[in-house]
């Protein structure tokens, strides 16, 4: 996190979108195409693992001990078609959308945390869905799309930040860098929502430079990014002025015990927020603007700390950031494509030049590496490689930036 903040994530594949539901010329599901899950504690049962295109009604039964989630994720695992949630146990709940032709994954999440269970490929077939209908209710169903990822990144952080904080707090300094941007990439994909909290992203996510600078107690990620990665004595800071060692040591046990248990409670009460009314609520009076806002405040955060190596000084680890941030962002703008498309002909020039510009930034990205395999230190890029990230960047922010305007037309 960096100080200089904008205020309040991947591309619609053209055989993989869904039509969100009340927006299209809807088809009757067949009967052969009826659904059934069953969650359990340890699976995610489905009747079958193909139906044909329209409007898939899936039924939930929750044979698990514990409340449980069920989701349609699109093909890369990560943006989330349609999701159904607060399925209490013996309950029965239905999720209901319009899908277009292609390859899906389906889980369950019991106990409405964590990574989910059951995760299972699901193709749809047959034609494509025309769009047609009510816009209104397509934004709704964007802004209550968006509301599902955020939950789920924040329903994965948390059991995330439990396993690196056991490992930091045990002294398993290795196990603990090795977990550091995974853990990350989940908090980086929705960083704005957090932002929007007072003082819960400093918490989390200030860099030391920053808290020192507003008078803050340095906590969270990089405060525990430096006990991992501990500088030479001679080393500078973020700044490039202060000494690493000016009013900083290696954390105690004691201190280290209180530092990870602030972070597990700071992102618990993220986790709360997410799920509360008030979250909900917040969304739904920024509407779509909100959600291509925040596209758009996530690829700041990439200018602002991220392209500079400046976020993880310690662990060199800003290309983790960087792709998360890249891939929240995308999302959010996956879920107002069509909206921005349906404005005009300039909506749909503008649409494909957003997307093509993500494809070729992601396609550099890949070059150094990834969030599942890891990415090469930031201090190993060179000055040619920094200005193509930073020039693909740029060219991505000029067309993202008019995305709000275009999409409340």
């Amino acid at each position: 996190m960096t100080r200089t903040r904008c205020a309040p994530a991947v591309a619609l594949a053209a055989l993989a979108a869904v039509v969100l539901s009340g927006c299209v010329a809807k088809t009757e599901v067949a009967s052969a195409d009826a659904l059934t899950v069953t969650s359990t504690d340890s699976s995610c049962d489905i009747s079958t693992s193909t139906a044909t295109s329209g409007t898939l009604t899936f039924t939930v039964s929750n044979k698990s001990s514990q409340v449980t989630e069920f989701y349609l994720l699109a093909e890369d695992g990560l943006r989330i078609i349609g999701e159904v949630e607060n399925i209490a146990p013996g309950a029965e709940r239905t999720l209901t959308v319009v899908a277009q032709p292609g390859e899906y994954k389906t889980l369950c999440k019991p106990g409405m945390v964590g990574e989910g269970i059951g995760r299972a490929d699901f193709t749809v077939t047959g034609d494509a869905i025309a769009a047609t209908g009510d816009d209104a209710e397509q934004k709704t169903k964007a802004v209550d799309l968006y509301a599902a990822f955020v939950k789920d990144q924040v329903e994965q952080l948390v059991p995330a930040v439990d396993t690196f904080v056991t490992a930091y707090e045990s002294g398993e300094d290795g196990e603990a860098r090795a977990q550091f941007p995974a853990v990350r990439a989940y908090y980086e994909r929705i960083e704005p929502v957090a932002e929007s909290l007072g003082d819960l992203d400093p918490r989390i996510d200030y860099r030391e430079v920053d808290a020192v600078a507003e008078g803050l107690d340095w906590t969270g990620f990089h405060r525990i990014e430096k006990d991992l990665w501990v500088p030479e004595k001679d080393a500078l800071n973020a700044d490039g002025e202060t000494p690493a060692w000016q009013d900083w040591a290696p954390s105690t046990d004691a201190q280290r015990a209180a530092f990870g248990d602030q972070l597990i409670a700071d992102v618990a009460e993220l986790n709360d927020y997410v799920h509360s009314d008030a979250f909900q609520q917040a969304l739904d009076a920024q509407g779509v603007a909100g959600i291509s806002n925040g596209a758009i405040a996530l690829l700041d955060e990439v200018a602002t700390g991220k392209i500079t190596g400046e976020e993880d000084w310690w662990s060199g680890t800003d290309l983790s950031d960087f792709a998360a941030n890249v891939e929240g962002s995308k999302m959010a703008f996956s879920l107002v494509e069509e909206l921005t498309a349906a404005t005009g002909s300039d909506g749909a020039a503008l649409a494909t030049e957003i997307t093509g510009r993500y494809d070729d930034l992601e396609a550099a990205l890949a070059e150094h590496g990834s969030l599942t395999k890891g990415f090469v230190a930031y201090r190993t890029l060179t000055d040619d490689d920094k200005r193509t990230l930073t020039d693909l960047l740029n060219a991505l922010a000029e067309p993202l930036s008019r995305l709000t305007a275009t999409v409340l037309q």
